[in-house]
């Protein structure tokens, strides 16, 4: 037996180095060391020998599985290190490509979409997309817009105003006699704001390029407010048309295609007497109620008026062409028309957000739903 056991351990050593990979060495091992193979079945019958050959027996054959063991768990180290030497030759990854399966690469923002749409009704209608600068002067943000210089928008507790970097050095009496003394009171001594509006591009617009002239202006501005419906930066886009015989029913029919294209081809506007310092007559714009309106429930969108308000229109004033005359803007003879809206406002709207805050949240669940 025990000459059995040394010709079994001899052939299985010959055949665990003869194995060239772990798929081979396993089937060896389970030839030799498995539960039918033959050495350990040598073990199970130890008990049925004469008790003087029990011990050099059984001795015999846990020496030889013991080293078969290790033989088996030294040669899978070497095949293991060769075969993953190999894959890491064969199987290169470029990790410059794409995952699989690819991730998704996003969509736009609400509000970037929402403004996108938006420019895309008005270029279809002639107009061309023009920016300015979002820290703008007095001058252009108030002044040349016909804006009165006591009238409350312009003082700190509405407008975030900006320090020259030598006011800041100046002297605090100095700064209140550059205010002047006319001034109204609570008048900030800088020339230099966050814009309130981005109705400052028209002045800056009519100043670069003569009538005609057809723009919109979208960006950010930025007003001291912060609730449910209103945050301290938001974004507009105003709109602005200067030709000869232009009417209030050119900036009507304008601002119906705009409601069509935006809310749907059914729906109507409607034309209120308001105030603006920059047109004349002033006018707020509503849209036909877009919503579903149940017997039961009150709509939260128009009350149940039918209607609801989108923007702020008009007819730029004379005086704000009197700014520009010399540009080719004679009040006598060129007329315009101006709107603003919030890309927020028309965003909420259409797709019924009920709190401003959801578009800043940067909550992803809140924003794929508009994918």
């Amino acid at each position: 037996m025990i000459e059995r056991i040394a010709e079994l351990r001899a052939d299985a050593e010959a055949a665990i180095a003869a194995a060239s990979t772990s798929a081979e060495l396993e089937a060896q091992r389970v030839r030799y060391l498995g539960r039918k193979a033959e050495l350990p079945n040598v073990l199970r019958t130890i008990a049925q020998l004469s008790p003087e050959q029990r011990g050099p027996t059984g001795k015999a054959a846990n020496q030889a599985r013991q080293a078969l063991e290790a033989l088996i768990a030294q040669r899978s180290g070497q095949l293991e290190a060769g075969e993953l030497e190999q894959r890491l030759q064969t199987d290169r990854v470029d990790v410059t490509l794409p995952g699989s399966p690819p991730q998704p690469v996003g969509r736009h923002h609400l509000l970037t979409a929402t403004r996108r749409e938006i420019e895309d009704v008005f270029m279809g209608l002639g107009f061309k997309i023009v920016e300015g600068p979002e820290v703008e002067s007095v001058y252009y943000n108030f002044d040349a817009l016909n804006f009165d210089v006591t009238h409350p928008t312009r003082g700190r507790a509405d407008t975030f105003y900006v320090q020259r970097p030598e006011a800041r050095l100046a002297p605090l009496a100095l700064r209140d006699q550059d205010a002047g003394q006319d001034a109204p009171r609570g008048t900030p001594y800088s020339d230099v704001l966050l814009r309130t509006h981005t109705s400052p591009m028209q002045l800056r617009a009519m100043e670069l390029e003569p009538p005609p002239l057809y723009i919109i202006v979208p960006g950010r501005v930025y007003r001291r407010d912060s609730d449910a419906t209103h945050t301290p930066q938001f974004h507009q886009i105003e709109g602005l048309a200067v030709d000869e015989d232009i009417t209030l029913a050119d900036l009507k029919g304008t601002l119906l295609a705009f409601a069509r294209a935006i809310f749907g081809p059914d729906r109507e506007v409607r034309l209120r007497p308001h105030f603006f310092p920059f047109t004349e007559p002033s006018i707020e714009v509503d849209v036909s109620c877009f919503m579903e309106h149940a017997a039961s429930e009150r709509c939260r969108v128009c009350r149940d008026t039918g209607w609801i308000e989108i923007l702020g229109a008009g007819m730029v004033d004379p005086n704000v062409f009197g700014y520009v005359a010399e540009h080719g803007y004679d009040p006598e003879r060129v007329q315009g028309f101006a709107f603003g809206m919030g890309v927020e406002r028309i965003a909420m709207l259409k797709h019924r957000v009920p709190d401003l805050r959801l578009l800043y949240d940067n909550d992803v669940r809140f924003l794929e739903q508009f994918g």
